[in-house]
């Protein structure tokens, strides 16, 4: 039976992306921590090693194929949960700056115990809300990307997360199934965030056999939001209100 570092150091080969031994252990570790933790807090319903490997670690770092990570120096990983996709982006570079911030503080307590366990530094994680922390000096535009894997529309979560990015900078948001309504619906308050669609990327997983049984392929996409200009004071709304009324 093939070993859990084994298997992980072999799928990342399988999509082109190369581990070092140190990465991998971590990645094992970070598993285990996981699915212990999952035990007594609801984490997510994702446990099984294989579909962790490929739908909670490959999908958070399959962004690196779509976009230049050579210069982002900071990155903030808005309603991070269980850590994804910041923190398996932060085990391929540890040398960038990461944000994980998340509502839920006892996510954060799960958090804390992954950084210490995987020796990780450069990190800080944030408890509260997207909308309040938009409005910091400390981190409203100070990021060179933005990244979210939160289940919200596209409308709401433009307003929660581009306000972190800089001028120049992108917020790249993680979705599955057909977005084009979504996106579409979206354009108007990109625009009035000061931000431009740059461009959406489709790729499918390349499913192991034993993934195959629980799906045929698993289809994502990336859409890329460059912020062109300085964000206008009024932006983000406050707390609760981008979800009940999204900028149109």
């Amino acid at each position: 039976m093939m070993s859990k570092e084994k298997f992980i150091k072999e799928r990342f080969d399988q999509e082109g992306i190369s581990l070092t031994d140190d990465q991998v252990s971590q990645f094992a570790v970070y598993y285990e921590l996981l699915t212990e933790t999952n035990k007594v807090m609801n984490l997510t319903a994702i446990t099984q090693f294989e579909e962790v490997v490929e739908k909670h670690f490959l999908d958070s770092v399959m962004i690196i194929k779509q976009h230049d990570f050579s210069s982002i120096k900071s990155l903030i990983d808005v309603g991070t949960g269980a850590g994804f996709p910041g923190m398996p982006i932060k085990i391929l570079y540890p040398q960038i700056s990461v944000t994980l911030l998340d509502s839920l503080n006892k996510r954060m307590a799960f958090l804390q115990k992954v950084v210490d366990n995987l020796n990780l530094d450069h990190i800080d994680l944030v408890h509260g809300r997207a909308e309040d922390f938009g409005r910091d000096p400390l981190f409203r535009e100070k990021y060179d990307l933005c990244v979210s894997r939160a289940v919200a529309n596209l409308s709401t979560l433009s307003e929660y997360c581009t306000p972190f990015v800089k001028v120049g900078g992108f917020f790249v948001s993680y979705k599955s199934g057909n977005i084009e309504e979504e996106l579409e619906n979206a354009k108007p308050g990109i625009k009035r965030l000061g931000c431009k669609t740059k461009k959406v990327e489709i790729f499918t997983l390349n499913s192991t056999e034993a993934m195959k049984k629980v799906d045929d392929g698993y289809k994502r996409s990336f859409i890329f939001i460059e912020r062109m200009e300085k964000l206008d004071k009024r932006y983000p709304r406050k707390a609760g209100i981008p979800a009940k009324m999204p900028l149109s």
